[in-house]
């Protein structure tokens, strides 16, 4: 069990830093093509690894299936555009953290508990620190990541709904393709101009390459830890970008910047152990005397940001959690 664990572990921060560095890989390309450019190039890259792994059959997709994927697909192609848009003006550490606001806020919605209450209170303090407003703020950088937020929110909402009507990741696998098809005369047009070069075709599609991977990783990672770990290990992804920003891209932070991610995160992973422990409670105090199981090994997808279900980022970065970047 402890080796199941820590191989899932190990499973969840290979998927986290694969996002993240397909994230800053790519934004080596914005310089040539743009971040449409390279969304486009992303897309196309991941639809073929996607569809080459899930092989979907969209002609058996019912109505009650389609439109869901359809959305979804709208939600990969803006979520996708606006974060590398985030990236390249105001910076990868805190595009991400401020994307990350969609699930805690998705988490919060609704509550009135003084719990949520207070961390809503914290995410927005975070976030205050973080941003620091002020007459030299990117305000168009700053509203792009959380649009890419609301759209990561909406990501898993859809995910959620084909988790119970689709198996496996097929629903992502068509909904990336039909992004890529509505990138794709950017990819042209660009390549048409002579704004790809061999450099930037490259950064681009290793991004894609490095996005697609958390698809497969996490739903393997959900195998092996519980629920409650997973979204808890969400709350890597800032630091994880920060870090792929400073390295590959040299886009040190302040320390104030260092203090608002660290705000955020930390409401984000108390906000996560809150809610798994609240929700094993009910399940525990409910299972017949003498059950050996705490509950269906199953329902450690529902929720999470992976395509069998999502808050993974990646349809984070998977359906239940990409974007992640996108």
């Amino acid at each position: 069990m402890r080796t199941s664990r820590l191989g899932g572990l190990a499973i969840m921060l290979g998927s986290a830093t694969s996002n993240q560095v397909g994230a800053a890989v790519g934004a080596h390309a914005f310089a040539s093509a743009g971040p449409a450019g390279v969304v486009a190039v992303r897309q196309l890259v991941a639809a073929a690894a996607l569809l080459a792994v899930a092989r979907p059959d969209p002609r058996r997709f019912t109505c009650p299936q389609w439109w869901p994927t359809l959305l979804l697909a709208g939600a990969f192609a803006v979520m996708n555009l606006s974060i590398y848009t985030a990236i390249d003006r105001i910076g990868l550490g805190l595009a991400v953290t401020l994307e990350v606001l969609g699930p805690l806020a998705l988490a919060l919605a609704g509550s009135r508990t003084r719990f949520d209450l207070c961390c809503a209170v914290a995410a927005g303090a975070g976030v205050y620190v973080l941003v620091l407003p002020g007459p030299s703020s990117d305000y168009a950088g700053i509203g792009c990541a959380l649009l890419a937020a609301a759209c990561w929110a909406a990501y898993i909402l859809l995910n959620r709904v084909l988790g119970a009507r689709v198996p496996g990741i097929q629903a992502t696998a068509v909904a990336t393709t039909v992004s890529a098809l509505g990138y794709l005369p950017v990819a042209v047009i660009l390549v048409a101009q002579g704004r790809f070069g061999a450099a930037g075709l490259a950064y681009a599609a290793g991004a894609g390459v490095l996005s697609s991977l958390p698809y497969a990783l996490d739903l393997i990672a959900l195998r092996r830890v519980p629920a409650r770990f997973f979204g808890m290990f969400m709350s890597v992804h800032p630091v994880l970008a920060a870090l792929a920003g400073i390295v590959l891209l040299g886009q040190a932070l302040r320390p104030r910047e260092w203090a608002g991610i660290a705000i955020v995160i930390g409401v984000l992973a108390l906000n996560s152990l809150r809610r798994r422990s609240d929700a094993a409670g009910p399940r525990m105090s409910a299972a017949p005397a003498g059950s050996r199981s705490g509950g269906n090994p199953a329902s450690l997808r529902r929720g999470s940001r992976t395509p069998s279900a999502p808050t993974a980022r990646a349809g984070s970065r998977t359906a239940a959690a990409p974007r992640s970047c996108g």
